[in-house]
């Protein structure tokens, strides 16, 4: 039992850790949230009822320590996806041609140097993709040979003094760039961008803004009907979300991840793990609004569940602390997604989605399913029940599924890149779009299909970079 004890006490010693603060949304937390933590901290710890339900848990966090909750198998030949069995390490150079537009440093090369915050930044991916094109095989200098198209626009690198994207420039911004490329080359205009992609990593894509009521009212940019579009973002029977679209991962920094690296053998003492904002103090003080009300279930159900270490404090153990979890929560926020995910697979911490009609990033190739758990959100008052539900034996086959090392190198975008990794998933992906159906050009004559004058008038301003 001295490995029973050792782990009980680490899981006990570690509720409601609290080392500094955070959120996915950088939300002020406010002081009514503060002081409901504190007074949760120093309440009575409530005990679940019945004493077998007590020892049920004890055993399931005894079992997994036996079982090692860091397992590993060696790596298989394929995995499979929800959609197929497609080789994650497929290899897209020779497949693909890209062509780079090389336009004004405005649109990329300037906002960045003008803020640096923007290249470590969960939409930092669309700066990183541009690097990789510009030193990558797929790319071609002649765009008689391309395939695609690629607009190295930074939609998301003008950024507010607390560090957010400016929202209103967004459209601005992206009119600009595809106005430039329409007017300098011929090739926007043939398919009217059928051709062409773009990334663009916001909470909700192309709609260009973080609230969905708001994006839903905006729709996915005019200019962009067309497009294959790289987001983020991923629901189904959504419209911030096309058919056709790539949905791929948000931007976790791998050298800061490797640096965070603790023992391989370190027993996971945690049983579910969750650090970010309950309450948006700013947009919505009640919670009702902010996740659908999710995260304030959350917090209010299992604030004083000695099972669950969750907090609205960010520390800098954040890292190691997934690394001895069991479960990390990873309901929605203002969007469905979040860097969390791409971490807790990382970590190997089992995800506990909480987001209905979520579209995960390459589902043709990742197993979703067999790595993840999905709790529907009507159920996220039967978290507990649901997570201690499920077999020991479940939990260490989504452990071991993770622990291929494939599927965690195909969630992040290293610099430098190396075979199976997310920018060659992104590859792959555009890849298995080809050949494009001649349907995609326009005839000799036919005007264009977009809505060039939609949009609000700030629009319609060229765009320059904003003086500080």
């Amino acid at each position: 039992m001295g490995v029973a004890v050792t782990n009980s006490a680490l899981l006990h010693k570690k509720l409601h850790a609290s080392k500094g603060k955070g959120g996915r949304r950088r939300a002020f937390e406010g002081s009514k949230l503060q002081e409901q933590e504190q007074q949760a901290r120093k309440a009575p710890m409530k005990q679940s009822p019945g004493a077998n339900q007590q020892w049920s848990h004890l055993l399931f966090l005894i079992l997994l320590a036996g079982f090692g909750l860091r397992a590993f198998v060696a790596p298989q030949a394929r995995v499979a996806g929800h959609e197929g069995h497609l080789m994650l390490n497929e290899d897209p150079m020779g497949r693909l041609k890209v062509y780079v537009y090389d336009i004004p440093s405005i649109f990329n090369k300037w906002v960045v140097q003008r803020d640096m915050r923007c290249l470590s930044h969960m939409f930092a991916i669309e700066i990183y993709m541009h690097l990789f094109l510009l030193s990558s095989s797929v790319r071609t200098f002649d765009p008689k040979e391309a395939d695609w198209f690629y607009t190295p626009v930074y939609t998301n690198c003008d950024l507010t003094k607390t560090g957010l994207p400016f929202i209103n420039n967004m459209p601005r911004m992206m009119r600009s760039a595809i106005q430039y490329i329409s007017t300098e080359w011929p090739f926007w205009n043939r398919t009217d961008g059928a051709d062409h992609f773009f990334v663009v990593p916001h909470d909700f894509g192309a709609c260009f803004h973080f609230q969905e009521k708001e994006a839903v009212e905006r729709g996915i940019f005019p200019l962009l009907q067309r497009a294959t579009l790289l987001q983020t973002f991923g629901q189904t029977n959504h419209s911030c979300l096309r058919n056709g679209s790539i949905v791929i991962p948000p931007y976790v920094s791998p050298r800061r991840s490797s640096n965070h690296t603790i023992p391989f053998n370190t027993p996971r003492s945690t049983f579910a793990y969750f650090r970010g904002v309950f309450y948006d103090m700013n947009d919505s003080p009640k919670g009702d609004h902010y996740a659908r009300g999710i995260r304030a279930a959350i917090w209010e159900k299992y604030k004083n569940n000695a099972l669950f270490d969750i907090s609205s404090e960010h520390p800098d153990t954040y890292y190691e602390d997934m690394q001895t979890s069991i479960f990390c929560l990873c309901p929605l926020g203002w969007a469905p997604w979040s860097p969390r995910l791409v971490e807790a697979v990382v970590f190997g911490c089992i995800p506990v989605i909480i987001a209905d009609d979520i579209v995960l990033p390459f589902k043709e190739v990742i197993p979703w399913d067999d790595i993840a758990v999905f709790v529907p959100e009507t159920d996220v008052d039967k978290l507990e029940h649901i997570l201690t539900s499920i077999p020991v034996g479940e939990v260490t086959k989504k452990q071991r599924m993770m622990s291929d090392p494939r599927i965690k190198q195909a969630l992040l975008f290293p610099r430098p890149t190396y075979p199976g990794d997310g920018f060659h998933q992104v590859m792959n992906a555009l890849a298995r779009k080809l050949p494009h159906d001649s349907s995609i050009y326009l005839q000799l004559g036919q005007p264009s299909t977009l809505n060039w004058t939609a949009g609000n008038s700030s629009e319609f301003k060229p765009w320059q970079v904003p003086v500080l």
